[in-house]
């Protein structure tokens, strides 16, 4: 039902101590009294952003637990001084985790997105838009093709849609560029029942990136680039990969 939220700073060393006695070493965690029905990777971009993380996973594992998902997270961390690619860190985020595991499902979960309710179960009914209701967006759709903030797609999904486009470098655009592969190869974006997507955004800490002010040419020849630009056209050098208690940490320095 619904999950008390609590956007109290805490430090990572307080949620490694209480989770990592039940979670794998790299953020790894599977059932013990069941087969699993999902084995579901959580990518999760990053930079500058470590007061949110705990938050994050004081809230989404117990979560995770209870829905009894094999689940794996992945932090990809951004280094650098280049604008933000968020859409190139989940393509990079996705290949390397796949050389780890087979995954059925991968979420991409914006890290200052806290969900309100347990029964948002990840990784049903994909594609999926599990943030479907933000409070700073006054718990209403932001726009009828909105598809941010939290996601989801099948393995297969991901592949068949060539991933996330490589163009956008700051703030806006790549997950409507994303949900635009999603429809041209006639898949059906689900939203949770019963307001069960509610979400709340963490303030504190929050520096927004540069705006992508070339997003809506981009966005208009969505279609004529889907082949030609995202997992297929990926280029980027060999990243550092470290495994801490409650994730894999993979960072990267990417430049156009």
């Amino acid at each position: 039902g619904i999950v008390k939220v609590n956007m109290t700073e805490l430090p990572l060393s307080q949620v490694n101590a209480k989770y990592s006695s039940i979670v794998h070493t790299g953020g790894r965690w599977e059932p013990n009294d069941c087969v699993a029905r999902w084995n579901v990777a959580f990518l999760i971009p990053f930079r500058n952003r470590h007061e949110h993380l705990p938050i994050l996973f004081r809230h989404l594992l117990p979560i995770l637990i209870k829905q009894r998902i094999k689940f794996s997270f992945y932090v990809i961390n951004q280094e650098g001084n280049y604008l933000f690619n968020r859409a190139s860190l989940l393509n990079i985020g996705f290949l390397e985790a796949m050389k780890i595991d087979q995954y059925d499902c991968f979420i991409f979960h914006d890290i200052d997105h806290i969900p309100e309710n347990d029964r948002n179960y990840y990784c049903t009914g994909m594609p999926r838009l599990f943030a479907e209701q933000l409070d700073i967006h006054g718990y209403r759709l932001e726009y009828e093709d909105f598809f941010g903030g939290v996601n989801g797609v099948t393995t297969q999904q991901f592949k068949n849609v060539n991933g996330f486009s490589n163009q956008f470098w700051g703030w806006g655009g790549e997950d409507d560029d994303f949900y635009t592969r999603i429809k041209h190869h006639g898949y059906n974006v689900s939203r949770p029942p019963h307001n069960y997507g509610r979400y709340q955004s963490i303030s504190l800490h929050h520096t927004q990136e540069v705006q992508f002010l070339g997003r809506f040419g981009r966005l208009k020849h969505s279609v004529e680039r889907n082949f030609i630009d995202g997992l297929n056209s990926l280029k980027y050098d060999k990243p550092t990969i470290h495994q801490y208690p409650l994730f894999t940490n993979i960072s990267i320095e990417l430049q156009p």
